[in-house]
C-alpha cells in the first residue's frame, strides 16, 4: 500500500526528524506506530542520521505490531526487524542479527541495559506505551535512565500520558530531557507543584496538584510533547457509553453488606477474612461480579445478578457480535458456562487467529480481559458493542480496550454497555474512571499541537 500522511501525520514525522527528544502524546487511531516508522526511515536512509533502533513496547506488541505495521507499507518494507524475545539465549541471538530495528518488550529492559553496560549500540530509542514508564520506582525506569546519556534519539508514544494523575508525568519527561523541565529528583517534583492529599500521621497516601501547577507542567512540557486527541483529527462514529443498573437481589446484597462492613463473609462452606483495605476493596469487586475467591484461591459463588443481566443484554442485541471485557477469571468461567447451551458463536481472545476470525464475522461473543487488548489490536471490521462485565481501577486499560472498536475503519457508533451493580464498588469504579478521564482530557487539551504557529516559527 501506499502511505499517504494526513497532515497532522506530516508534522509529527517532520518533529520526530527534527527533535533529537520528543514525545507523542497521540490519541489511539492516529497512526503513531507508521508515524513513527516514516521517521525512521528517514533518519536512517534519507539523512544517515541513526544507525541502529530499538522499540520497546508491550509483549504482544514487541510480538507482531511493529512488524506488521511495516508490512503494510510500499516504502517500509525493506527495514529489517530483529524480535528480541523469548529466553535470555534467543535475546542474544536475535540481538546479533543484523537488522535497523530492534524490538523488545519493557520487562526485559532492565536485563538489555546490563547486558550492554556502557558499550550500548542503539543511538535511537522508541518508547512504546511510555505510561508504562511512570513509576520513578520501577527497575526498567531506574534501567533506562541509567542509559539515557548513550542515546542520542529518543521518542515517546502513548495515548495515555497521565492515566492517574500528573504525577505520571515526571519519569516520562526525565527520560527525554533528564529533568530540565521537571526537575532532576521526583521528590523535588511532587513537593513544587502538588500538596500531601489523604494521610495519616505517618504516611501520605496521595497528593494534590497545588493552585496553577496543571497550567505550570504543561508550560513547561509543551515545546517537547505533541498531544492530539482522535476526535480533532479524525471522522470517528460517535461513542455511547451506555451503563446498565443491576440490582443485587436481598441474599446477594445481604452477603456484601456483611463484607462491606465485617471484613469476614459467611458462607456454608467457611468463612472468608480480608486482612486490608485493599483486600476489601477487590473482594467487593469480585462478590459483585457474582463471585469471590478463598484463600487458597477456590471459587465462591454468590449470586447471578449481573450474569441473568449480562444474558438478557445478549439477548438484547440480537446477534449483534459484542466484544466482552472480563475483570476476574471466575467471571470469565462463570461466563462461558452460562453461555455453553447457547447457539452463539463463543470464543476467548488467544492472540492472531481470534483477531482475524472475529474480524471476519466468526465469533459472535469474544471474551478477553483487558489487559490482553489494550495496544496494537485492530477489531473495529468484527463489531460495534462492547460489553465490560466487570470494569477495573486502570484508566488507561480502559481507554485501549474501548479502542480495539472506536478507531479509523469502524462505520458503526460504538457502544459501551457497563454492567455496573447499585451501591456497590461498581458505582465508585464508574466514578473514578470518570474522574481520571477528566483528569486525562486537560492533560491532552493543555499540550495540544498548535502546528501553524510551529510552522510560522519555522
Amino acid at each position: 500500500m501506499i502511505f499517504t500522511p494526513h497532515p497532522y501525520q506530516r508534522y509529527c514525522i517532520d518533529r520526530v526528524v527534527k527533535d533529537q527528544a520528543i514525545g507523542l502524546f497521540l490519541d489511539m487511531g492516529l497512526g503513531k506506530t507508521v508515524i513513527t516508522l516514516s521517521a525512521i526511515m528517514e533518519l536512517k536512509y534519507g539523512r544517515f542520521a541513526v544507525n541502529k533502533v530499538l522499540v520497546i513496547a508491550p509483549k504482544k506488541v514487541a510480538e507482531a505490531t511493529w512488524q506488521q505495521e511495516a508490512s503494510k507499507w510500499d516504502f517500509l518494507r525493506n527495514l529489517r526487524f530483529a524480535t528480541v524475545l523469548g529466553s535470555a539465549k534467543n535475546r542474544i541471538k536475535e540481538l546479533y542479527r543484523p537488522a535497523d530495528i530492534y524490538v523488545i518488550n519493557r520487562e526485559n529492559v532492565d536485563w538489555l541495559v546490563d547486558y550492554y553496560k556502557n558499550d550500548w549500540p542503539f543511538d535511537m530509542v522508541v518508547v512504546d506505551e511510555s505510561s508504562s514508564f511512570k513509576s520513578h520506582r520501577a527497575k526498567r525506569f531506574k534501567a533506562l535512565a541509567s542509559i539515557r546519556p548513550h542515546i542520542r534519539r529518543i521518542v515517546e508514544l502513548t495515548g495515555t500520558p497521565s492515566p492517574n494523575s500528573l504525577m505520571d508525568l515526571w519519569s516520562q519527561l526525565y527520560l527525554l530531557d533528564g529533568g530540565a523541565r521537571l526537575g532532576k529528583y521526583y521528590t523535588h517534583f511532587r513537593d513544587r507543584f502538588f500538596d500531601p492529599g489523604k494521610r495519616t500521621r505517618e504516611v501520605i497516601y496521595s497528593y494534590d496538584p497545588k493552585d496553577g501547577a496543571q497550567q505550570s507542567i504543561m508550560g513547561r512540557i509543551s515545546d517537547i510533547c505533541i498531544s492530539m486527541k482522535a476526535s480533532d483529527y479524525l471522522q470517528l462514529p460517535d461513542c455511547i457509553i451506555d451503563d446498565i443498573p443491576v440490582e443485587l437481589d436481598a441474599k446477594a446484597k445481604k452477603a456484601y453488606n456483611q463484607l462491606e462492613r465485617d471484613m469476614v463473609l459467611a458462607l456454608p462452606d467457611g468463612d472468608i477474612d480480608v486482612a486490608s483495605a485493599a483486600g476489601l476493596s477487590n473482594k467487593l469487586q469480585q462478590l459483585a461480579n457474582g463471585a469471590v475467591y478463598d484463600d487458597e484461591h477456590g471459587v465462591h459463588e454468590v449470586h447471578n445478578c449481573k450474569l441473568e443481566a449480562f444474558l438478557e443484554l445478549l439477548e438484547k442485541l440480537n446477534g449483534q457480535h459484542a466484544l466482552v471485557f472480563y475483570n476476574f477469571k471466575h467471571d470469565l468461567s462463570r461466563i462461558q458456562d452460562a453461555l455453553k447451551t447457547s447457539k452463539l458463536r463463543v470464543r476467548v481472545f488467544q492472540g492472531a487467529e481470534e483477531e482475524k476470525d472475529w474480524n471476519s464475522g466468526k465469533i459472535d461473543v469474544l471474551l478477553a480481559h483487558p489487559a490482553s487488548t489494550a495496544y496494537g489490536l485492530n477489531l473495529q471490521n468484527g463489531g460495534h458493542h462492547i460489553i465490560w462485565f466487570g470494569l477495573n481501577w486502570s484508566l488507561e486499560l480502559y481507554q485501549q480496550a474501548n479502542k480495539r472498536l472506536h478507531r479509523q475503519g469502524q462505520r458503526e457508533p460504538v457502544i459501551i454497555h457497563q454492567l455496573v451493580c447499585r451501591g456497590t464498588r461498581d458505582d465508585d469504579l464508574v466514578d473514578a474512571l470518570d474522574w481520571k478521564d477528566k483528569a486525562q482530557d486537560y492533560v491532552l487539551e493543555s499540550l495540544k499541537a498548535r502546528i501553524k504557529k510551529w510552522k510560522r516559527q519555522e
